[in-house]
């Protein structure tokens, strides 16, 4: 998608560029080799990330996807099954790393719109390794739930399931790309929603405005050996302080999601009302809008939206996600709005 100064880019909030501040510690980060753990910018990320997230340790990596992947490899071994919810985004978008990566079988679970499977789902998931079958290796949960909408899981709700794992000595991994959404949405600290869990992904480069980069927590032992498996999946960096520093500054910034909550709930109100059109009121950033009743297939949509100069993305045959940002205010939200009722009007004419 082309996008130009004048177009309101919704479709995630990845699209976020640098601030200032953070192309300026850029360029001043004192840098090492952090192969050999020699980046003094890395190592102090890594020291504040665990911090945020009441781990132990922390490991810098160059992607989400890639801390995932680095948690299944670590969690399980070849053969064992990953169960996991079925619209997760390691199930749904990774391109079956776990299967390519780690030779692990994924099993799902349907939590619909729970986003988090309950305690029976998870017990009744697990599988005890035997003469026929593999053994479930990892559970893994999602927090806030991407596909379903940004939820934010209730931390007692992703307990109950983790705990049916844990009793079963099967770890439990969160995919917490927007994990401080999740806690700002709940009203609670990141470490009080990672508690449960035994490793956490949580993203820089999405709401905290970060250019590039994530995060992969636990104890020391797991982050041990995760940054052998980082090296092995070729995320070994060197002078890794120049897009660390952003990260430090990117850490700060965990208030202000509030404010892109409060522009989703805005624009959801705005799409809710256009007729033919249900965008329920999201919990965190991201409006999913469904289009059946107006019989407007989502990559309609996006084509007519495009035109109108609203980026957004297709989720699937009649929904489409829109994601706010620290780049949108509450004024693009009201343009937006109106542009795409003009291509929802033009569209169901």
């Amino acid at each position: 998608m082309d996008i130009d100064e004048e177009t309101i880019d919704l479709r995630s909030d990845t699209v976020t560029t640098p601030s200032d501040e953070m192309r300026e510690a850029a360029r001043d980060a004192e840098v090492g080799d952090d192969v050999y753990r020699d980046d003094p910018t890395v190592n102090e990320l890594e020291r504040r990330a665990a911090e945020a997230v009441g781990t132990e340790a922390a490991i810098y990596v160059p992607s989400g996807t890639m801390a995932n992947q680095i948690a299944v490899h670590v969690h399980t071994d070849p053969g064992q099954e990953l169960l996991l919810e079925l619209e997760s985004h390691i199930y749904r978008w990774e391109l079956a790393g776990a299967a390519k990566l780690s030779s692990a079988q994924t099993r799902t679970i349907d939590a619909g719109d729970r986003c988090v499977p309950t305690p029976d789902a998870v017990a009744e998931g697990l599988v005890t390794e035997d003469l026929h079958r593999p053994g479930t290796g990892l559970l893994s949960l999602e927090n806030t739930h991407n596909y379903r909408g940004g939820v934010a899981v209730p931390v007692d709700e992703m307990a109950a399931a983790a705990e049916v794992a844990s009793d079963a000595d099967v770890p439990v991994h969160l995919d917490g790309a927007r994990l401080f959404n999740a806690a700002v949405a709940l009203g609670v600290d990141a470490s009080e929603v990672v508690d449960p869990v035994d490793s956490v992904t949580f993203c820089l480069s999405k709401g905290l405005g970060a250019p590039v980069g994530s995060i992969l927590a636990g104890d020391e032992q797991f982050i041990e050996a995760a940054r052998r498996v980082r090296k092995l999946f070729g995320g070994g960096m060197r002078q890794a302080g120049m897009i660390a520093a952003p990260g430090l500054l990117a850490l700060e910034n965990v208030d202000r999601l509030a404010d892109d909550h409060a522009n989703a709930e805005r624009l959801a109100a705005g799409l809710n009302a256009l007729d033919g059109v249900d965008a329920p009121a999201p919990d965190t950033n991201i409006v999913v809008a469904h289009t059946d009743e107006a019989g407007i297939p989502a990559a309609d949509l996006v084509e007519a939206c495009k035109a109108a100069g609203v980026g957004c993305v297709e989720f699937d045959e009649h929904a489409t996600r829109f994601t706010t940002h620290r780049g949108v205010d509450d004024g693009d939200v009201d343009d937006a709005v109106e542009r795409i009722g003009d291509a929802v009007a033009e569209l169901s004419a």
